[in-house]
């Protein structure tokens, strides 16, 4: 049986990204030419050249000012989720300022796409330990799922001790903590988490499923990884991917650290070639899809959260 994974899209400019935030001044967003349309097309191009469907995370910023590529992901059959608005991390912003983002940028995506906006997911993953509260302004705010926690430890996001694949996180006494029953999926006390998936190696967990773990990684690596979730764990796996991954072309921020600028740079020709091949090598799904295939499966075989750690 096919397993079919998710494949998502957080699309963003290269001068937007937080490894530039302390060299770019986001006042300045305006004076950089945008390269966001052309490298998103790519990507569109790349999808439906093989049949394939995706989550779209957009900034708000860039929906404010390119309305027409929101509208275009969506004629192509792909679901348009919610990116925030300004590409700040959740750790930087009070709870008025985060739930005003999600909120304008929701509102927003959905007057474009004339449909509601489902999904989250937080700018370098950084819904933390001391964030917790976010999840309480995305269920009043009208999201059903999130995809914001990279169960590993780095240095900018990570909660390393949740589970590893898709799982209910429940509002209770303590506050937020991953639980494992879809039949309380509507409660208003509730949502579904996808996190970004890791494999189980040599007993940690390695980031393997997109972003710069894509360019780090030789393609023969990424390939057999993914394909031992799919295979020996029998689980999918959530990939992600951003626009400025696939432009080698683009301008060179002065004034970053070499960490930095390592993480951005690194095998920028590399990544379409090898965002084709992945996309010939496992079948994928957009996550509003896998949503409702996890909500219809009674024994939660597939994403059962308490069977994933």
């Amino acid at each position: 049986m096919t397993v079919m994974n998710v494949l998502t899209v957080d699309v963003e400019d290269y001068f937007q990204v937080s490894a530039f935030e302390r060299c770019v001044d986001r006042e300045r967003w305006d004076c950089y030419p945008l390269r966001v349309e052309q490298n998103t097309g790519r990507i569109l191009d790349l999808m439906e050249a093989r049949g394939v469907k995706g989550t779209f995370f957009v900034l708000g910023w860039v929906a404010r000012r390119c309305p027409e590529l929101v509208r275009e992901i969506h004629r192509r059959g792909h679901e348009v989720a919610c990116h925030g608005y300004g590409h700040q991390r959740v750790t930087q912003l009070s709870r008025h300022a985060f739930r005003e983002d999600v909120r304008v940028s929701k509102a927003l995506l959905e007057e474009l796409t004339g449909e509601a906006v489902l999904g989250y997911r937080a700018p370098s993953y950084s819904i933390a330990p001391t964030t917790l509260w976010a999840f309480d302004e995305l269920v009043d705010a009208g999201y059903r799922y999130d995809s914001s926690v990279f169960p590993i430890r780095h240095d900018l996001y990570g909660i390393p001790d949740w589970p590893r694949f898709p799982f209910l996180l429940r509002r209770g006494g303590k506050g937020w903590e991953p639980g494992s029953d879809p039949g309380g999926y509507y409660d208003g006390d509730s949502l579904v988490e996808f996190p970004i998936t890791t494999l189980r190696l040599f007993g940690g967990r390695l980031p393997i499923a997109g972003g710069g773990y894509f360019r780090l990684f030789p393609y023969r690596f990424t390939r057999w990884g993914l394909g031992r979730i799919n295979g020996e764990e029998g689980r999918p796996f959530i990939f992600y991917l951003h626009p400025w991954e696939l432009d080698p072309g683009q301008p060179r921020m002065e004034g970053a650290g070499a960490k930095s600028r390592f993480r951005h740079y690194l095998n920028l020709h590399k990544t379409e070639g090898r965002f084709a091949r992945l996309l010939e090598d496992f079948s994928f799904t957009p996550l509003r899809d896998a949503l409702e295939r996890w909500r219809g499966e009674t024994g939660g075989e597939t994403w059962q959260g308490v069977r994933s750690r």
